[in-house]
């Protein structure tokens, strides 16, 4: 099909249209005036007038600010700034939570379609379990402005807004009233909140409430990692990678496994004890304080080794039995991808939080002899568009 050419189009300029379909970044498709635009507010098939907001030379970017005939997955936002010119933070309010699931696990299959040509059918987005979508979030950050005054960034913007509630939060975050404090001299206010309920609070740098340490606990096993470290936002999440992590590599007694992107070692504690004694895990993470503190967590099992050092940078060993990858969201690379296929694990299992950068180094394995034979979604940030991917490759067999 032609596409109709270009008309001149500006920004503030408003259009009629029919949506297309929901991809990657929380986005509708439409072509107003033979432009591409990724619309935010919108759902597929719906007919609305867009605004303008942004123009590129090969797209631009616009917010639904009318709409004419409603797709029957629209909801009422619970929140009053998940609307045009409010909070970047939530992509799919306006959208019923079951079927954001279902939106989630078209854009990951699309995204492996297009990038590696895989088709995995249908995929089932796993729910975490939460209070229909809100109060799940264990970390948050504030932005502070000129005047001191703490709230959250608008979309594509720098912009603070005073949003004083923010419905994602847990109860005991939301408690702190970080927005109803003055903030003089302070460019960011974070707070995060442990396995135990226990919340810090830090104001740049300075730590002004709660501890330094964070008690994490994923099935019998605890860790003490600094509080502002990473670890997962929902607070069910980390259980549930563990748990498919598990399921999908079937570590054996014995078995020499990589844990690379290893954090403080929470796939590589339980790696560790499926393996046993005669069996190795070695994890590999550039920040040193995760290593430090896993080193200290993981002290009862000798056969879990920490290297501190970057994965693009490590030398892979020669062989091994399964190999974990956690990258960061831009995905692991060719380089890392190559080296992982040369080692020859019996299974490679991919955890990510972005689809399209998972899927392209899913094309260097599948390039590499293996095949996708488990994938799962997890729901870990409802009302937005981020989700949690974990994957499994095996070698395909021989004729």
């Amino acid at each position: 099909m032609t596409r109709a050419p270009k008309e001149p189009i500006e920004v503030d300029d408003e259009v009629r249209v029919i949506l297309g379909a929901m991809v990657h970044g929380g986005h509708c498709l439409a072509h107003p005036l033979g432009h591409t635009a990724f619309v935010r507010h919108g759902l597929p098939g719906e007919d609305v007038t867009l605004r303008i907001t942004e123009v590129r030379s090969k797209f631009v970017r616009a917010d639904v600010v009318e709409i004419h005939q409603a797709s029957q997955f629209r909801v009422q936002a619970p929140c009053n700034w998940a609307r045009p010119n409010g909070c970047g933070g939530c992509d799919y309010q306006h959208i019923d939570l079951i079927h954001q699931r279902e939106l989630k696990g078209v854009i990951a299959r699309e995204s492996l379609q297009r990038q590696a040509g895989i088709d995995v059918g249908a995929i089932t987005v796993i729910d975490l379990g939460d209070d229909a979508g809100l109060g799940w979030r264990t970390r948050m950050r504030w932005s502070v402005d000129g005047s001191g005054n703490a709230g959250l960034l608008g979309a594509r913007s720098h912009g603070v807004l005073p949003i004083d509630t923010c419905l994602l939060a847990s109860s005991e975050i939301t408690a702190l009233q970080i927005t109803e404090q003055e903030w003089p001299g302070v460019e960011s206010v974070q707070a995060t909140q442990d396995s135990l309920g226990a919340v810090s609070v830090w104001a740049d740098r300075d730590l002004v409430q709660g501890g330094r340490k964070a008690v994490q606990t994923v099935r019998d096993r605890s860790w003490e990692i600094e509080s502002t470290g990473f670890w997962q936002v929902h607070p069910n999440a980390a259980s549930s990678i563990v748990d498919h992590v598990l399921d999908f590599g079937a570590p054996a007694a014995g078995e020499n496994w990589l844990d690379l992107y290893a954090g403080a070692g929470l796939i590589s504690a339980f790696l560790g004890e499926c393996v046993g004694p005669d069996g190795s895990v070695t994890a590999v993470e550039s920040y040193r304080s995760a290593v430090r503190d896993g080193r200290r967590a993981l002290s009862d099992l000798p056969q879990v080794k920490f290297v501190d050092a970057d994965v693009e940078q490590w030398e892979l060993p020669a062989e091994v039995d399964g190999v974990v990858l956690d990258p960061p969201r831009r995905g692991a690379g060719v380089q890392v991808m190559e080296s992982v296929a040369l080692a020859k694990p019996r299974v490679i299992i991919y955890v990510a939080c972005d689809p399209v950068a998972f899927a392209r180094d899913a094309a260097f394995l599948i390039a590499a002899g293996y095949e996708l034979s488990g994938f799962v979604v997890l729901d870990a940030f409802p009302m937005t568009q981020h989700m949690e991917c974990i994957a499994k490759f095996t070698p395909v067999a021989s004729a």
